[in-house]
């Protein structure tokens, strides 16, 4: 059976973390498996390479203090990663979840969901906990390029867990669009809950005629729709719609239409989760 990942980095935000992969996998009648990966920083060199900086005769002691540094601040990251699935285990049980494993793994984070991707259903990862840079088009470089990089679904949790009971998709009438609104139309982990189906800016009347067709879509796929355009740029009118409305879950797909794809990829989704820090479920 595929099993829900949720990838535990940080005890701040692994309460949030544990609690949407917790709801995912009930949704979804699959495994729940707690991941923590411990990588090395790309900003900064092993300790142990800068002793090529130093006069050859002071470089034996210098190698073995920097040696045992390296250890030491391996050792604790080691032991952060083991009582963060701790207390990830440990609230999974209070929660009654039953099916439910942990590990613990070093090495390039992508890399290994790459790895485990073919056995997984669903990745739960969190926001970035720092202040975003300029450069980079997601909230943090390891959410970027799993999205970039991972075929499976992802769902970007919330810091405090709330239990969705709406959610809404963006919609543009292009052909990703329409995929997105089928494999909305078939998920278990949605099903049942009221959806709303939104549009934003001038819609030609092609679109107008996709947008109808695809809550039908929704309606005889059991769902409770709302089908409406609304004006504005992209970030600005989800934001807006999903604050008047009590949107718990933002539902996109991944890449397609210049629309879709800069929302999904570009300074609107940095903005979306940045204003709003609603959770998102990101369908391939």
């Amino acid at each position: 059976m595929k099993q829900v990942i949720a990838c535990i980095d940080g005890v701040a935000r692994t309460p949030g973390i544990c609690d949407y992969a917790i709801w995912a996998a009930g949704r979804l009648d699959a495994d729940l498996d707690f991941l923590h990966v411990t990588e090395q920083a790309p900003d900064y060199l092993p300790l142990a390479e800068l002793t090529g900086n130093v006069w050859l005769s002071a470089q034996e002691t210098l190698f073995s203090d920097l040696a045992d540094l390296e250890r030491q601040r391996d050792e604790l990251l080691q032991e952060q990663g083991r009582q963060c699935l701790q207390m990830a285990m440990e609230r999974a049980r209070s929660l009654g979840a039953a099916r439910i494993a942990a590990r613990q793994r070093q090495g390039n984070l992508l890399d290994i969901l790459l790895e485990i991707e073919p056995d997984t259903r669903l990745f739960v990862l969190g926001h970035h906990e720092h202040p975003v840079k300029a450069s980079r088009l997601l909230p943090g470089h390891r959410l970027e390029a799993a999205v970039r990089g991972l075929h499976r679904p992802i769902m970007v949790a919330g810091a405090v867990f709330k239990e969705p009971l709406n959610f809404m998709m963006a919609y543009d009438g292009s052909p990703t669009a329409d995929k997105t609104a089928d494999m909305v139309s078939r998920s278990p982990l949605l099903a049942g809950l009221p959806a709303h189906l939104v549009m934003v800016g001038h819609a030609s009347a092609a679109a107008q005629a996709a947008l109808e067709r695809t809550r039908a879509q929704l309606t005889q796929a059991g769902f409770d729709v709302q089908a409406v355009r609304v004006p504005g740029e992209p970030a600005a009118a989800l934001a807006d719609y999903a604050g008047e409305h009590g949107i718990d879950l933002l539902v996109m797909g991944a890449y397609g239409h210049a629309r879709i794809r800069h929302l999904m990829l570009g300074s609107t989704t940095t903005a979306i989760l940045g204003q709003l820090r609603m959770p998102l479920l990101i369908l391939r």
